[in-house]
């Protein structure tokens, strides 16, 4: 066939559904059968749900298989720059020939009947892992776990539970209880599951389901234990302790994201050089990632620009304290976020150590808060809070009064994936 733009194709099946989120294995089902039960045909599946570190865990785990010299499919979402992120085959990011093929092959067989476009890409991303070879497949929840489209998986090789906490309300429950029992929809029979830090609340409703279903969990706290001691990753669980680097991924909340990754790679029996590689051999964009190049690094020479997707309650507060453990300097937020979040919830953990905020609409986004309602919110909680028109715009108001400030683009994947595109 001849070559074809994904990005063509794909916006045609944003159009199969009226919804963009209807939570249902339905369809999910209807189309697998139709195209053969691809998901009973790929590698060995590590199924990741949770709040918050699901993609650093995963990112971590690939990181020491690969090490091991294992091949690894990765199915991650969202992305930030292109779609083409979200699928890994063998290693690699899917080739755009091989992605318009497959969803061509998945948009032809669906025949036009509804069905949500995270749907569709999740079936086909299943069809891409089936016919290319690997050791395992690390999959990554979209939203909840019981109902997500990835848990059509019948027996993974392994599941994870990252820390749990409030968020999408709409889809998954008003109380943290409701929202970990449909994190914990995703664990299995006879299966092991790497249960990370948890309250009390979410733990007790994932223990309970793990004995309904017949899971064994592995709980941080009981069976593992990590922490920082020397400025090392000190590990230890059952098989005994590891000292390793630090994660390269900044943060305390990437402490716990590794434990829960070296956890996951002793019960598959990798070796202490597998766990040290998984800690510094990633990358993953937009988690307090260090922006050093581009038209806004050119705007703000002087200046440390950083970026990070986080957007809820959890990721606003590991955020803060990660920049509190920076060498002081004044700090500005940029702030572009979607208005199913928590903004309030969010934004409150920065308040105390920051010197302005600027709130920006985020580009191409329907569901965006308006530049205006984020700095709103952002002078309701006490900040000295204005708005712009774009990111650039924000980083030159910011550097004409403060040359030398620390800069934080923040509060959502969505407008990190535009930063990301237009810095490049």
């Amino acid at each position: 066939m001849t070559s074809k733009s994904s990005d063509i194709i794909l916006e045609r099946l944003m159009s199969l559904h009226p919804k963009i989120i209807d939570l249902t294995l339905d369809r999910m089902t209807r189309l697998l059968n139709a195209l053969g039960s691809p998901e009973k045909a790929i590698p060995p599946v590590i199924h990741i749900a949770g709040t918050n570190g699901k993609g650093s865990t995963g990112a971590m785990i690939r990181a020491g298989l690969e090490a091991s010299g294992e091949k690894v499919h990765a199915y991650t979402s969202p992305h930030l720059a292109r779609f083409h992120e979200r699928i890994r085959l063998a290693g690699q990011l899917i080739d755009e020939q091989l992605l318009a093929d497959i969803l061509e092959e998945c948009e032809s067989i669906n025949g036009g009947v509804p069905i949500t476009y995270f749907e569709i890409t999740t079936c086909a991303a299943f069809l891409a892992f089936s016919r290319v070879q690997a050791n395992h497949t690390i999959l990554e929840v979209g939203l909840g776990g019981r109902l997500d489209a990835t848990n059509v998986i019948d027996q993974p090789e392994m599941t994870i539970i990252t820390p749990v906490s409030v968020d999408h309300q709409q889809y998954l429950g008003e109380t943290l209880a409701e929202i970990a029992g449909e994190k914990a929809g995703i664990l299995k029979r006879n299966t092991f599951c790497v249960v990370g830090p948890q309250q009390d609340e979410a733990l007790n409703v994932i223990e309970a389901q793990g004995a309904r279903v017949g899971a064994t969990l592995k709980i941080h706290g009981q069976h593992w234990h990590v922490w920082q001691e020397n400025g090392r990753l000190i590990f230890q669980d059952e098989y005994g302790l590891l000292d390793l680097p630090k994660p390269v991924l900044l943060g305390e909340h990437q402490m716990q994201n590794a434990g829960m990754a070296i956890a996951a790679l002793r019960l598959m029996g990798k070796t202490e050089d597998d766990c040290a590689a998984a800690m510094t051999n990633l990358e993953w964009s937009a988690r307090m990632q260090r922006l050093r190049s581009g038209p806004l690094v050119d705007a703000a020479p002087n200046a440390e620009l950083w970026l990070d997707g986080g957007h809820n309650e959890a990721a606003g507060r590991a955020i803060s304290e990660l920049l509190n453990t920076l060498p002081q300097r004044p700090t500005h937020l940029i702030v572009g976020m979607l208005n199913t979040k928590d903004v309030s919830g969010y934004l409150a953990h920065f308040l105390r150590g920051t010197t302005s905020l600027q709130g920006v609409s985020i580009p191409g986004e329907a569901a965006t808060l308006t530049a205006a309602e984020t700095a709103k919110a952002a002078s309701g909680l006490g900040f000295q809070s204005s708005k712009a028109d774009d990111v650039l715009a924000a980083v030159k108001n910011i550097v004409q009064k403060d040359s030398a400030a620390r800069i934080l683009i923040c509060g959502s994947l969505y407008l990190a994936g535009n930063v990301l595109r237009e810095n490049a």
